[in-house]
């Protein structure tokens, strides 16, 4: 009897051993999985639920008025349109400016080359591209010109040549009014404002503007001279020589204005 009683004893303290032991593992469980799956733990009231998102209610802004930015744009269009007019303004000035640089250039170019009584070569087409337009006569009197050149220096030289013929008569005067010419070239009464009207002094202020390049005035005073006649040659040279000098001041005066004929 009293070994059976230990042996039944010893199996009840074990068993209470082994219970013990489950209970354990089964707490250990409880809290491993309580701390790792959060919605049972909320539903078991262990964690706190969650606080739900408050939606704040959106609050209008409040409506710009139309007027400020209708005003705003207006006022910058009207400032980038001034300064674009003033580029455009600038722009076409320094244009201008070049355009007149360009044609005061080939003015220039073309009366030395008649002055040196060389061909125009390639200004003949950029003086009609530039100048013939508006100043085809002007143009035209100067290509000629080049053609048929006639130097200062020529001219000068030529009628140095001609002096005695241009103060004696001509062909139709007879001896006597050359001789009463010759006598009152020695001897002239004048005022002093007024200058010697006698062939000599005729032809000495004539070459005198000739040396200086006022050749118009140089064929006035010896159209004047009693030999004029015997010059034909030379004036007519001298009629060209004033003719292309005026169209090349027509010219440069052309390439000065604004209007000049630009070409694109």
């Amino acid at each position: 009897m009293n070994g059976s009683g230990t042996r039944s004893g010893m199996g009840w303290g074990a068993r209470l051993l082994v219970g013990l032991v489950l209970v354990l593992i089964g707490a250990g469980a409880a809290i491993w999985g309580l701390g790792h799956y959060q919605p049972a733990a909320r539903f078991l009231g262990v964690v706190p639920a969650a606080p739900q998102a408050v939606v704040q209610p959106k609050i209008a802004a409040a409506p710009v008025p139309l007027e400020a930015p209708v005003q705003a744009n207006s006022a910058r269009i009207a400032e980038l349109e001034s300064r674009l007019s003033k580029v455009e303004n600038a722009t076409e000035r320094a244009e201008g400016s070049a355009g007149r640089a360009d044609a005061l250039v080939i003015a220039f170019a073309a009366r030395r080359a008649i002055d040196r009584g060389v061909a125009l070569g390639y200004l003949e087409n950029l003086l009609a591209s530039r100048f013939g337009a508006q100043h085809q006569a002007a143009v035209a009197t100067v290509v000629t010109a080049s053609h048929q050149p006639v130097r200062l220096n020529d001219l000068i030289a030529e009628y140095e040549t001609l002096g005695p013929d241009l103060r004696r008569g001509g062909p139709q005067d007879s001896w006597w009014a050359n001789f009463t010419r010759e006598m009152g070239s020695l001897v002239e009464v004048h005022r002093a404002s007024k200058p010697a009207v006698n062939a000599e002094a005729r032809y000495n202020r004539a070459l005198q503007r000739l040396s200086t390049g006022d050749v118009d005035q140089a064929l006035a005073e010896t159209m004047r001279l009693p030999g004029a006649e015997r010059a034909g040659d030379w004036t007519t040279k001298a009629r060209r020589y004033v003719a292309a000098h005026r169209a090349l001041d027509e010219i440069e005066s052309a390439a000065l204005l604004p209007g000049t004929n630009n070409p694109r």
